[in-house]
């Protein structure tokens, strides 16, 4: 999450290494990444952009996905390559991190999923799946449908993802008709409440890993409000069944509470699901002076579900370096090392 002060920081070092940046913006090559644009979610004007990185090597029908949602700044590596604010973190565009991601999760299929609207360019905000502040705080409830946009965006991404030549969004069924790159005009009324099918040429052996960095872990805590709904529900329990896996990176959003949840009635849901928690962290999100209650809330969440009999592994990086924007991005390294 990048606050006020990181912003005049962003700015400053940008300007500073603004006259070698051409040498460094180049768009990566990177064999097998697919661009889906405007991906149809639950309703047709509820859409995201997303990449895909498919396996390499002998794991190319690999039935494991790891759905990941980015944080604040991050986009495509052609536009943070033209804003002078975001050049300098250009190693975590889009792109970028499907590559690292892929490292970490090998044989599995990389979705990056791209928040539908970026204010200022900077603050990633998920209005389809929370609802969301100007700046992307969330305000959580049980009944916003991220469950049903989520299932919708993949099975319909997968399906493109088959035609290549449709993922361009203008005449593929899984587009968003007449959307525009936000799809943001009419998502405030969308309510997912219309019937959907999870589509049977799905694998047999899905596994879905989710993760979210940063920002992108409010889509997480949004689908916690709705698990218990969702896993009663005939038209989602199937989905949630395939999620083995949730990861919390470094969580934080410009709100003043409910970085992390700490009900416990929904972390009691979680636990009984039997999906895996894995939380990273950094002292850039967890130990700042000026937002105590997002180490506090991290605190509560990790303790809640280990009470509770969750499978949970907890570590904070970088624990005896100063707090800094740089650690908390090096944390999508990290995960690879959960040794508390």
């Amino acid at each position: 999450m990048f606050g006020p002060r990181a912003v005049v920081a962003l700015s400053a070092v940008a300007f500073v290494r603004n006259m070698n940046a051409s040498a460094t913006t180049a768009a990566p090559e990177v064999p097998g990444l697919l661009r889906l644009h405007a991906v149809r979610g639950c309703e047709v004007r509820r859409c995201n952009e997303m990449l895909l990185l498919r396996p390499g090597g002998d794991s190319p029908t690999s039935g494991r996905h790891v759905l990941y949602f980015p944080g604040d700044i991050q986009n495509f590596h052609e536009v943070m390559a033209s804003h002078h604010d975001n050049r300098q973190w250009l190693p975590w565009s889009l792109e970028n991190v499907a590559v690292k991601l892929s490292k970490h999760f090998p044989g599995s299929h990389v979705w990056v999923i791209r928040a539908s609207r970026m204010y200022l360019h900077k603050f990633s905000c998920y209005d389809n799946f929370v609802e969301s502040s100007l700046f992307g705080a969330p305000e959580h409830s049980s009944g916003y449908g991220a469950f049903r946009h989520l299932q919708a965006l993949f099975v319909h991404a997968f399906e493109l993802a088959k035609n290549p030549l449709d993922s361009v969004g203008i005449n593929g069924s899984a587009a968003c008709a007449g959307a525009s790159n936000s799809c943001y005009e009419s998502q405030k009324s969308s309510s997912c409440n219309q019937p959907f099918v999870m589509n049977s040429s799905l694998p047999a052996n899905l596994t879905l890993t989710l993760v979210g960095f940063s920002k992108g872990c409010v889509v997480l805590n949004q689908l916690l409000y709705e698990l218990a709904g969702a896993r009663a529900n005939s038209m989602t329990s199937s989905f949630v069944k395939h999620i083995t896996d949730m990861y919390w990176l470094d969580g934080g959003h410009p709100g003043g509470s409910d970085t992390w949840v700490t009900k416990t009635e929904v972390l009691k849901e979680l636990a009984s699901s039997g999906i895996a928690v894995h939380c990273h962290v950094t002292p850039y999100e967890v130990r700042d002076p000026m937002r105590a209650w997002v180490g506090n809330e991290h605190s509560k969440f990790a303790q809640t579900l280990k009470e509770l009999g969750a499978p949970i592994v907890n570590v904070v990086h970088f624990m005896n370096e100063k707090p800094s924007l740089e650690n908390h991005f090096r944390v999508l390294e990290m995960i690879s090392n959960e040794e508390v």
